[in-house]
């Protein structure tokens, strides 16, 4: 039997978008991912289908399984001929217990990689505004685990040379000794009105800080109920927090917000909430499929010639209608003579991107106002092709052919039911960790109802914001019990980026 083989992988300090280039490939084409309680369950997401997740999270209190028991599940995956993705948070080697997982794979001669990750005990400060050195302040850090207990006698721990050897201390794992350690440090000669913060789920939506001196942070902890995960920070570089301090100030901070379109086109409204600071959350409702059935559509490219009017209402049709056109070694030139309609901007864009120029673009993007401005464009028996998804409204054929038009409807694209990690998601919402989700049409809305998968969609939803990309899809969310606070006036995702934002900005 072939061997496997164990990646080791810093999965950075919480942010997804922090793991490295190497960690992700790794991931992506691992046979079983293994993971720790503060890798960022996003990472997840980008496992190949049928890849096996084990999670084996330790907290401060609860071992899901002990660090000899993972050792040995890795051996026994690399046994079995496995590529496994060991996911850890931060770095591997920085207190992540990676040194001791690789001795064990070499004492059983199976082959190993480390893959670096970025260690919270820069990024975690960086994230609240706090540089680790700076040429003002010092030139010197020291990263202690704050595991050990400052007060036993056989400490691995110069506290004598640690308390005033370095200009910035980063104790990591060690808010259960916190108090201890702001003693020992003074107990050492270091000052008592020395800087210092503490920061927890650094990089996420719950990054808190809380910032005071040696003297008095210890209880302003116990006060602020402040508890781990979280790493304490100690030296005059605190200080700078007040000037730098840029990822808390960022208007969606804070918010963790579920983006339901399909995968291929998440990325736009993602993008655009992590630019003001809030944490997408991907959760394709959907998924874009070609049709059953190429025939209506081969027909109609077929005889181009003979329509008046193509009228595109989506992205998506335009790119699964002109992929069709070239497999029939077609082109633009086929369309000499034929006016296009297109639904909103970037249908527009996207019919343009193909050197076309578009005839009409209604101001309010549905199909009720295409008719609204076509019923003085079109002449009766005019021939209108209409290219879109399997489960489009009715609404505008039928309305074109009440003003007399000859309308083909073809099927384009299919839009089915998304594969998302349905519990996942529910798992985060009973915990109150989704701030806010979005819905950019009728069928985000009805398949998330569907993924769902409760006799109560609206309890499980409570307290979280619902955000809606224009009336239509409102609509179809208040019809299925659910209550729509944010609705965008421009029916575009830059209108419904635009409503989060005024929403929570006031």
């Amino acid at each position: 039997m072939n061997k496997g083989i164990v990646y080791l992988i810093g999965a950075g300090p919480g942010d997804p978008k922090l793991i490295t280039v190497k960690g992700l490939e790794c991931i992506k084409k691992a046979d079983v991912i293994v993971y720790d309680r503060l890798a960022s369950p996003r990472l997840l997401t980008y496992a190949k289908a049928g890849a096996e997740i084990i999670y084996v999270g330790k907290s401060p209190d609860r071992h899901t399984l002990k660090q000899e028991e993972i050792n040995q599940l890795l051996v026994n995956l690399a046994r079995e001929g496995k590529t496994v993705a060991r996911l850890k948070g931060g770095d591997p080697f920085v207190f992540g217990r990676g040194g001791e997982e690789a001795e064990v794979l070499v004492e059983n001669n199976l082959p190993f990689e480390v893959v670096p990750g970025i260690t919270s005990a820069i990024s975690v400060p960086a994230y609240a505004g706090i540089p680790v050195t700076h040429r003002d302040c010092t030139s010197t850090l020291a990263i202690i685990t704050g595991n050990e207990d400052p007060t036993k006698e056989d400490s691995g721990i110069a506290w004598d040379k640690i308390a005033t050897g370095a200009g910035t201390l980063v104790f990591l794992m060690g808010m259960g000794n916190l108090s201890k350690i702001t003693a020992r440090l003074q107990e050492y000669g270091r000052p008592a009105d020395t800087p210092a913060a503490l920061i927890r789920w650094g990089t996420r939506p719950e990054q808190r800080t809380l910032v005071g001196t040696l003297e008095n942070i210890s209880y302003k902890a116990k006060e602020a109920d402040f508890k781990n995960p979280a790493i304490i920070l100690v030296g005059e570089v605190v200080k700078l927090r007040e000037k730098l301090s840029w990822f808390e100030k960022k208007p969606l901070f804070g918010k963790r917000i579920v983006v339901t379109r399909s995968r291929e086109q998440a990325s736009v409204l993602s993008e655009a909430i992590e630019a003001l600071g809030g944490e997408p959350w991907e959760f394709p409702t959907i998924k874009i499929e070609p049709p059953r059935d190429y025939r209506p559509m081969d027909e109609a490219i077929n005889n181009l010639a003979s329509f008046n009017w193509l009228i595109f209402t989506s992205v998506n049709g335009v790119k699964y209608f002109f992929n069709r056109l070239k497999f029939h070694k077609k082109d633009i030139r086929d369309l000499k003579g034929v006016k296009l309609c297109a639904i909103g901007p970037k249908t527009r864009e996207a019919l343009e991107q193909y050197g076309l120029l578009v005839e009409y673009v209604p101001g309010e993007y549905r199909a009720e106002q295409i008719i609204e401005g076509l019923k003085d464009m079109l002449t009766p028996g005019e021939k209108i092709l209409l290219a879109r998804a399997d489960i489009a409204r009715k609404v505008l054929p039928q309305a074109l052919k009440e003003l007399q038009a000859d309308v083909t409807e073809i099927t384009a694209y299919r839009t089915l039911l998304g594969d998302s990690n349905s519990e996942l998601l529910k798992q985060m919402l009973k915990e109150k960790n989704i701030q806010a989700v979005t819905f950019t049409s009728s069928s985000t809305v009805r398949n998330f109802i569907n993924l769902l998968n409760t006799d109560n969609p609206a309890e499980l939803l409570s307290g979280v914001i619902l955000a809606s990309i224009g009336p239509v899809t409102s609509e179809t969310a208040k019809k299925l019990g659910l209550t729509i606070d944010i609705e965008a006036k421009d029916y575009t995702i830059d209108g419904l980026v635009q409503a989060l934002l005024s929403y929570y900005t006031g």
